[in-house]
């Protein structure tokens, strides 16, 4: 396994999630107007961000005080609490009712909304982290406003992380899809493939859902064989990454190949082969030839990769 410190983008959230007071309505209400509580606004789902000004610096997030939110979005805008750190509350809300942001002078001046994937590499972990939380919990709400048994209005509780619905009660809770990411070795080789829809000669590990009774070794199996023909005995886990797209965790594995031989799907892959470790370690340096490019840091992809070049991640 990877360090007891998850090197993924978006791990490492430093927020204590205090699950236990989302619940209690008063606490929330009253940490929502306390003036050392700090809110990330997210319009289009684009959250509020300080880009740093010196090129080696990290950007952060654009907290700003539960007053000056009052007055950017509408007091029916959702807010979702995020957790505790040093006795500080810290809260999402959903500023997309906003009609253009660069027009508020004060809100402009304080940062830039910019969409999540392109400046997670420019913040720090705990930061990137936050915002993933952040991210899912309100893209899932956007997504989730009726209830699904009766088709009527529901209604958030428990700080974001609940709604029930006004005609038949039915609970309804934020939803994180589980996603396999393996990477397929025999001996001194791995698997790689390339999605149909992927920039030109860059390839991966293999990756699907998870389905409803399976396992994740099951899963593995179950998509390996089915993307590339290859047959996969052992199936090690290694590390896991939210993934705020919407909201998946990739689970990522070391499986051992039985078989070689591809038998590609071309509904799921444009092309699938056999790379050599040596090959694999002048990609990680930047010194592949041209025709290969693995994908970048901020996958898990990238991790789980490094993890079977330099710290012996066989099968």
């Amino acid at each position: 396994m990877l360090s007891d410190r998850n090197h993924n983008t978006f791990a490492n959230n430093p927020l204590d999630r205090l699950a236990q007071r989302r619940t209690d309505a008063a606490w929330l209400a009253e940490r929502l107007s306390n003036t050392s509580s700090l809110i990330v606004p997210l319009w289009q789902l684009k959250p509020l961000i300080v880009v740093a000004k010196e090129k080696d610096a990290p950007s952060a997030i654009g907290w700003l005080r539960p007053g000056f939110v009052r007055d950017l979005v509408p007091d029916d805008a959702l807010q979702v609490f995020l957790g505790v750190k040093d006795d500080v509350a810290y809260f999402a809300a959903d500023a997309s009712a906003i009609e253009d942001p660069k027009q508020h002078g004060s809100l402009a001046a304080t940062g830039k909304f910019i969409e999540l994937r392109s400046i997670a590499p420019d913040l720090t972990s705990g930061d990137a982290a936050i915002l993933a939380q952040a991210k899912s919990l309100i893209d899932w709400h956007q997504r989730h406003s009726f209830c699904s048994v009766c088709g009527h209005g529901s209604d958030v509780e428990d700080g974001g992380y609940k709604r029930v619905c006004r005609q038949c009660s039915q609970e309804h809770f934020p939803r994180t899809d589980p996603v396999m990411i393996a990477l397929v070795v025999k001996g001194e080789e791995c698997l790689l493939g390339r999605g149909a829809e992927w920039p030109e000669a860059m390839y991966s590990a293999l990756a699907g859902f998870i389905e409803p009774g399976e396992t994740i070794e099951e899963a593995v199996r179950r998509e390996v064989l089915e993307e590339v023909g290859v047959e996969v005995s052992t199936v090690r886990y290694v590390t896991s990454q939210p993934w705020p797209y919407p909201s998946s965790l990739m689970i990522a594995c070391i499986a051992q190949a039985q078989t070689q031989a591809i038998s590609l799907d071309d509904h799921e892959l444009a092309d699938a082969k056999w790379v050599s470790r040596t090959e694999v370690i002048d990609l990680l340096k930047g010194e592949g030839d041209g025709t290969t490019w693995l994908p970048p840091p901020m996958a898990v992809a990238h991790q789980l990769i490094k993890h079977w070049v330099y710290e012996g991640g066989g099968g």
